[in-house]
C-alpha cells in the first residue's frame, strides 16, 4: 500500500442467531482514498479565511521627550481610515528669520493678503497667516533647522509648496523687475520656481479657470 494513501479497514462480522461452529464470518474490506482540495479549492479556502478574520492596522508613533523614546501604539480600523474626511489643504507652515523681511517678499512681490482674523499672540513665537487662495501660508520666525546653503538651484528637485495662478508670464516680469532668480518647469509646463529670503523653494503653476 502506498505511503500516501490512507486505508481504513472496515470490519463487520455477520452473525445469524443460529450461527453454527463450521460457519465463517464474512469480513469486508474497504479502502478508501484521501480527498486532495485542488488549487482552485484552496485558494478559495484562503479568501473565505481572510475575509473572516478581522483586520486592524497598528500606528506607531515615535515621539522624543526629553531624550526619551515614546512608542505609541493605537489600533486602527480599515474603515477608520477610510472615513477620515480629508477635503484639502488648510494651510503650509514656513519657517522665518526676519518676520519683516518675509512679509515684504510676500505682501509686496507676490502680492499676498495677512489674514487679519488669525491670532498671533497666543503663538509663542511671531508669525503672520497669509491667504492663498481658500488655503493660507503661516510665517513663523523660528530657528531654521535647514541648512541654507548647499540647496538644489532647482526648487523642483527640493521640499517646495506649490501655488495655483492665472498668468506664469506675469510672475516672470514681477520676479525680473524685483531681481529675483527662478527656473522654469524642467517638463515644458507653464510653472516657475523660486525661493523666498529664507530659502523656502516655491513653485508657480499656471492653471485655467
Amino acid at each position: 500500500m502506498a505511503a500516501a494513501a490512507a486505508a481504513s479497514i472496515v470490519c463487520s462480522s455477520f452473525k445469524s442467531s443460529s450461527l453454527q461452529s463450521n460457519e465463517v464470518n464474512h469480513v469486508g474490506l474497504a479502502i478508501s482514498q484521501p480527498v486532495i482540495p485542488s488549487k482552485k479549492n484552496l485558494r478559495r479556502f484562503a479568501r473565505k479565511d481572510n475575509k473572516e478574520k478581522s483586520i486592524s492596522l497598528r500606528t506607531k508613533a515615535k515621539m522624543s521627550t526629553e531624550g526619551d523614546l515614546l512608542v505609541k501604539e493605537s489600533p486602527t480600523s480599515v474603515d477608520a481610515l477610510e472615513d477620515i474626511g480629508v477635503v484639502g489643504v488648510h494651510h503650509v507652515g514656513l519657517l522665518c528669520e526676519n518676520l519683516e523681511r518675509s512679509l515684504d517678499f510676500y505682501k509686496n512681490v507676490l502680492g499676498l493678503e495677512i489674514n487679519e482674523a488669525r491670532p498671533h499672540d497666543k503663538l509663542p513665537y511671531r508669525g503672520a497667516w497669509l491667504w492663498v487662495g481658500s488655503e493660507m501660508i503661516h510665517l513663523m520666525e523660528l530657528t531654521n533647522p535647514d541648512p541654507l546653503t548647499g540647496r538644489p538651484e532647482h526648487g523642483g528637485r527640493d521640499r517646495h509648496a506649490c501655488i495655483a495662478i492665472r498668468d506664469v508670464s506675469k510672475l516672470k516680469l514681477v520676479l525680473d523687475k524685483a531681481g529675483i532668480p527662478y527656473t522654469l518647469s524642467r517638463s515644458g509646463r507653464p510653472a516657475i520656481f523660486t525661493r523666498d529670503p529664507d530659502a523656502n523653494a516655491l513653485e508657480f503653476t499656471q492653471v485655467d479657470g
